[in-house]
């Protein structure tokens, strides 16, 4: 996938092909990194790459979920849970991170592509302080806005911890992930240009 989502045939289509850029774009930030470096806190914050790609997979996993109307267990959705859910472990590694969140999308793309109606409601949870209450319910619409809005959001984050972890920017990485040819302006970034 390029740096720009290709031309979309519908909404459903342009919804989709968003969100699907906003996974590669944080993906990105993950790109050449060490299961250690994919853990490691390189700011004030306790956020780590491999947290941030791990949260977007299971809140993703979770609003399909809510679409579906599907409860996982009792642990999911609670305060644990979700702290787990930004939480890189030890015995973690980046490939079963990645792997997980492709299942997730994968997941995702055959759930809205069985829905007729991007208007179909989805009831609003009522299990935190941040949901209104006022609000019966969303649309699929609004959830696919929402995972795009959310991702996006933490692709950032995870943009601003992977220069801290090694100096690596965005667009830098994308062009060594896709193999784009150095120019005048912009050069791949390269592992062994890396500090040890």
């Amino acid at each position: 996938m390029a740096g720009n989502v290709r031309p979309v045939a519908d909404e459903r289509d342009g919804l989709l092909q968003f969100l699907a850029q906003q996974r590669y774009v944080i993906r990105i930030a993950a790109y050449g990194l060490t299961d250690e470096q994919a853990r490691a806190v390189s700011t004030e914050s306790p956020l780590t790459v491999g947290g941030l790609i791990k949260h977007v997979a299971y809140t993703e996993q979770s609003w399909i979920d809510t679409v579906l109307q599907r409860e996982r267990g009792s642990v999911e959705g609670s305060e644990e849970a979700y702290s787990q859910h930004f939480e890189f472990g030890p015995d973690e590694t980046l490939a079963e991170v990645l792997a997980f969140y492709e299942e997730v999308a994968k997941e995702t793309e055959a759930v809205i592509a069985g829905i007729e109606d991007l208007g179909q409601p989805v009831p609003v949870p009522q299990d935190a302080p941040w949901f209104p209450k006022d609000i019966d319910a969303w649309s699929v619409r609004w959830v696919l806005l929402h995972l795009i809005q959310e991702t996006a959001r933490h692709a950032g984050h995870a943009d601003f911890v992977r220069e801290h972890v090694d100096g690596a920017t965005a667009f830098p990485l994308m062009a060594a992930a896709e193999g784009w040819p150095e120019s005048p302006w912009m050069k791949p970034w390269s592992p062994a240009e890396q500090p040890a």
